[in-house]
């Protein structure tokens, strides 16, 4: 009866008035300890407030409702459906939706709504999916920077398919702290892409240039990805790698000049389905590399420089030498070079001209790497010298102080009365030593050490002159 006479005095009042009264009645019947009549009074009366023409007083329905999970679901769900600013409002925080109902209102809702639910607290693998697949590149980013979204690696690969152009996107996603690695990988390599097309649209070189360019940046890419990645991580990167076309035999080359046989190992036993172990055993056998080559698939003209590249890294094995990291070695690409110098033209050209890249990049390498250390050593030495030159001042100042102690004419002493306490020391030698403290030990020490050396030039003065009067006495 109360809510019957509450909807009857609602009807003719101004819209700001019905959506306090709506917003009232919403919260007395998620939060008041009503009967069961009562209950179903306002449950009825709320619903009715659907049909107000006024979006405010649904909005103010929907902000006393998002967060409740006692809501009644058809006022949610049509909520759900309503404008965009009421609709936003459930769709980010209500329980009560389930994963249908925010995968409809995604494919049927406009990029605000898809933002909304891109933002819910854990939102799940099903709705993130759908976002996925639908979604544009700044809600994609929300969804991105949901450290509580569950986003499987294949949902993340499709988004940065689908927009991985977008920086925003590529920012988001390289923000995850548990990015999967060939989700790095791929944003990466589209981001060569992009750049590949942009040096080739303004001329800037040719497209088979900036296709080499952008797949060679490529490949080092992903095994500075690996370098410091575990198999399983590795195993996943080659995978995708297959996957896309992307792991082929100027990569597996590229790994082993790196010293990055693990890399290879993997890639191998991916290309030739063995067993990890056994291509391991096969790669330290001249033989099997063989075997591996050819189970692999791969070019028959690689098989001498990967050959002579996996015997010099056995040697350097064998001598205990370290590993460069993902940086190519010179010493591996010369001894390529040269078991390929006996091939016939047609076969060796193509290779030749790999290796003789491969030996320009890592020359270069070592070029930057010399340049660093020079100008690190540089940088030291320059903070060595104003240190020194520092010291120099401060200890100039300190001689100058102490000189302007020692030559300063003494202060008059006050005239004392009989009863008066004893003259107290002079403050001369308190202010130099309060000057002397301050300064730092191998400067006082050094100060020292000139003092003692003035007093005992001064004693070796004297002392003739000393020597003159007890003669004359």
């Amino acid at each position: 009866m109360i809510i019957r006479q509450f909807l009857a005095s609602t009807q003719h009042t101004s819209a700001g008035h019905r959506a306090e009264a709506a917003q009232a009645l919403a919260r007395a019947y998620l939060y008041g300890n009503l009967g069961p009549e009562a209950a179903w009074e306002a449950k009825t009366a709320i619903l009715s407030l659907l049909d107000d023409p006024a979006p405010v007083v649904r909005r103010a329905l929907a902000e006393a409702c998002a967060a409740s999970a006692r809501a009644p679901r058809p006022l949610i769900v049509a909520l759900a459906s309503d404008q965009t600013e009421v609709a936003c409002l459930v769709l980010a925080r209500s329980p009560v939706l389930t994963e249908a109902d925010l995968v409809d209102a995604a494919a049927m809702g406009c990029e605000a709504v898809r933002a909304a639910i891109a933002a819910r607290h854990h939102l799940s693998h099903a709705v993130a999916g759908a976002l996925a697949e639908i979604a544009g590149p700044e809600t994609l980013a929300v969804l991105a920077r949901n450290p509580t979204a569950r986003i499987t690696t294949g949902r993340m690969l499709r988004m940065v398919e689908r927009h991985g152009a977008a920086p925003v996107l590529r920012e988001a996603l390289l923000a995850r702290p548990d990015l999967p690695i060939e989700v790095r990988h791929a944003v990466g390599a589209r981001l060569a892409r992009d750049l590949e097309h942009f040096v080739t649209g303004c001329g800037w070189l040719t497209p088979e240039r900036g296709a080499r360019m952008s797949r060679e940046a490529g490949e080092r890419a992903v095994l500075d990805l690996c370098a410091g990645a575990g198999a399983a991580s590795v195993a996943r990167v080659v995978r995708h790698l297959r996957a896309t076309g992307q792991l082929n035999a100027g990569l597996i080359l590229r790994a082993i000049l790196s010293g990055q046989v693990g890399f290879a190992e993997i890639a191998f036993a991916d290309l030739a389905e063995l067993e990890p172990a056994r291509v391991a055993v096969l790669m330290r056998e001249p033989r099997g590399v063989a075997e591996l080559h050819r189970r692999a698939g791969l070019a028959e003209a690689l098989l001498p420089a990967i050959a002579a590249a996996l015997g010099a890294w056995r040697e350097a094995q064998d001598g205990a030498t370290a590993a460069r990291g993902a940086g190519l070695s010179r010493r591996m690409i010369e001894r390529a070079l040269t078991a390929c110098e006996d091939m016939p033209f047609g076969e060796m050209q193509a290779v030749m001209a790999l290796l003789t890249r491969f030996e320009a990049e890592a020359a270069r390498d070592e070029a930057r790497e010399v340049a660093r250390a020079i100008a690190e050593a540089a940088a030291a030495r320059e903070a060595a010298r104003r240190a020194s030159r520092d010291e120099g001042v401060a200890w100039a100042a300190a001689q100058g102080a102490a000189r302007a102690m020692r030559t300063a004419p003494a202060a008059p002493e006050p005239v004392r009365e009989a009863a008066s306490e004893p003259p107290a020391p002079d403050a001369a030698p308190d202010a130099l030593d309060a000057v002397l403290d301050a300064l730092p030990g191998a400067i006082l020490a050094s100060f020292r050490e000139e003092q003692e050396r003035l007093r005992e030039e001064a004693a070796r003065a004297d002392a003739p002159a000393e020597a003159a009067e007890r003669l004359a006495a």
